[in-house]
């Protein structure tokens, strides 16, 4: 099986054939090539420091639209927090990843009727995330 890497500044990620993938304005997204769902990545990138575990897991209670579950995460290189959740319409899996001062939101989406159809193939996609290069504070040497 061929895999495609994506690269972008600070991470990269293995996209498998029957997946596509593009840049949007502020996010990459990936997508199964069945429209079964798609895979958001969107990265903050910290001006100095690293993202501590607590403070990953601060952050995705504070951005959630609900009380939900966060669970301890890993995704390749990258440690942080997920919850799963359904609503009226679609599946949805987040995820905030940190490692070093880089941090990613990562979203998966689907129709209500695909919940869990792609969810072993969106973790193995998840576990390719690698670290490209350790952003550089101002100043730093």
């Amino acid at each position: 099986m061929e895999l495609n890497v994506l690269q972008t500044e600070f991470w990269s990620i293995f996209v498998p054939p029957e997946w596509w993938a593009e840049r949007e304005e502020d996010s990459i997204v990936i997508g199964d090539r069945d429209e079964v769902g798609t895979i958001e990545i969107s990265t903050l990138v910290r001006d100095a420091g690293v993202f501590e575990e607590a403070e990953v897991a601060g952050i995705a209670a504070e951005n959630a639209e609900q009380d939900y579950q966060f669970k301890p995460a890993a995704a390749g290189q990258f440690k942080g927090v997920t919850a799963q959740w359904r609503d009226s319409e679609s599946a949805v899996r987040e995820w905030y990843l940190a490692s070093g001062g880089l941090l990613l939101f990562v979203t998966y989406c689907c129709d209500l009727d695909n919940a869990g159809m792609d969810d072993a193939a969106v973790d193995e996609i998840l576990d390719t995330l690698e670290l490209e290069q350790a952003p550089v504070a101002e100043g730093a040497s």
